[in-house]
């Protein structure tokens, strides 16, 4: 991974891994170390909120049926519609990722913190990866990885296997990562590994 050349008073890690691998569940570790969170799901929920310029796009191109009663979009309807649908993947990626990427460059400005998490599910594919000083990819075993999304969502398994098949392999973002966080056993063993990288990042700032 190319890295940026910027000042050793703070340093900006970027966390990534594939649907259901638990990148957020490892990024609240570090917020609990101190690590200041930006993440870009959130930002992306919040600028398709109603009334929004996006908003107003989205209901545009995806059509009317992604809204629900309370105005607001349905995301695992507006995932149904997408998922499987290379142009319209394309479509959606094109209105949302340069906002969010804007809305993560002026946090990254604004932020006092030594630590930044940019907390991102397609870190790599949406470019932001070149923000980070440091990537950090989370693994599971893909058992655990389906077990969990089936758990949490109310996709099939077939919807499922198409989110993460449009995404880049976890065996070559592996590959790319500065550090590797196995999260298929206990939390505890997720947050041992999360508090090795910390005391590895922590004295690169001075």
């Amino acid at each position: 991974m190319k890295k940026q050349s910027r000042s050793r008073k703070r340093i900006i890690l970027g966390i990534t891994g594939s649907f259901g691998t638990g990148k957020s569940t490892a990024a609240r570790i570090f917020k609990l170390l101190g690590a200041e969170i930006i993440d870009a799901d959130k930002i992306a929920h919040r600028i398709i909120r109603p009334q929004t310029r996006i908003y107003k796009k989205l209901i545009n191109a995806f059509g009317k049926d992604i809204v629900n009663k309370d105005r607001t979009i349905n995301r695992n309807k507006l995932a149904k519609t997408v998922f499987g649908n290379k142009n319209s993947l394309q479509r959606l990626n094109k209105l949302i990722h340069p906002k969010v990427i804007r809305v993560i460059r002026c946090k990254i400005k604004s932020s006092k913190a030594k630590f930044i998490i940019i907390d991102a599910p397609l870190l790599i594919e949406a470019g932001l990866s070149k923000m980070a000083d440091k990537l950090i990819v989370v693994k599971a075993n893909r058992e655990i990885q389906l077990k969990r999304l089936r758990k949490k969502f109310s996709f099939t398994m077939g919807e499922i296997l198409k989110r993460i098949r449009y995404q880049i392999p976890l065996k070559e973002k592996v590959r790319m990562a500065d550090f590797v966080i196995d999260n298929s056993k206990t939390l505890e063993n997720t947050k041992r590994q999360v508090i090795k990288i910390w005391k590895s990042v922590e004295k690169q700032v001075k």
